[in-house]
């Protein structure tokens, strides 16, 4: 073991280092998430979603750093992560949208302009037809790692796609789930 340790004090110096750096990241990150999930009033699940994303980035580049430090062959473990990214990407372009949909809710976490509780109207015209235009507007329910969860004026709920928030016009209508308001103190 001894023999081990001073053969290679390097490599495990530059490794502590290594995954120590990583984990003053992830508490970084993971406070830097958290702060603008308080102060854009996220949802919390939301929040942790995103930290979830962060950690799994962190811990490829340090799996990435880790080789390097380690003098891994790259021509042994290139034919190894070209055959399982084949894999991956034989497995992934048929679900090309799942990936789309992650990325659109990270986008979407960070600068989505709308929140659970508004009025909002997409500019679809497949969602909305004319003869049916009075059902034009959606209350946001919840907004997920994959879809949103609208719900119409006469209460259906739909799930749409983050990816096409992204992509289709949304208009905010009110900023928060407003009730009619009572005349003369009816209930």
């Amino acid at each position: 073991m001894n023999q081990f340790i001073t053969g290679h004090y390097n490599e495990l110096v530059s490794s502590a280092i290594i995954l120590v750096v990583v984990l003053i990241l992830k508490f970084i990150f993971t406070k830097a998430a958290r702060k603008v999930g308080k102060l854009g009033e996220f949802n919390p699940v939301r929040t942790n979603l995103i930290i979830k994303y962060i950690s799994f980035v962190l811990t490829l580049t340090a799996f990435g750093a880790l080789t390097l430090v380690w003098g891994v062959n790259y021509q042994d473990l290139g034919v190894l992560l070209s055959s399982v990214f084949a894999v991956i990407g034989v497995a992934l372009f048929a679900q090309w949208s799942i990936l789309s949909n992650i990325t659109a809710g990270v986008i979407i976490f960070f600068s989505f302009p709308f929140k659970i509780g508004n009025t909002i109207r997409i500019l679809d015209k497949d969602l909305t037809p004319a003869e049916n235009a009075e059902n034009d507007t959606f209350v946001i329910e919840d907004i997920r790692a994959f879809q949103m969860h609208l719900r119409r004026a006469n209460g259906e709920i739909l799930t749409y796609p983050n990816n096409m928030v992204l992509q289709k016009g949304v208009i905010l209508v009110s900023t928060y789930r407003e009730e009619a308001p009572k005349e003369n103190g009816e209930k």
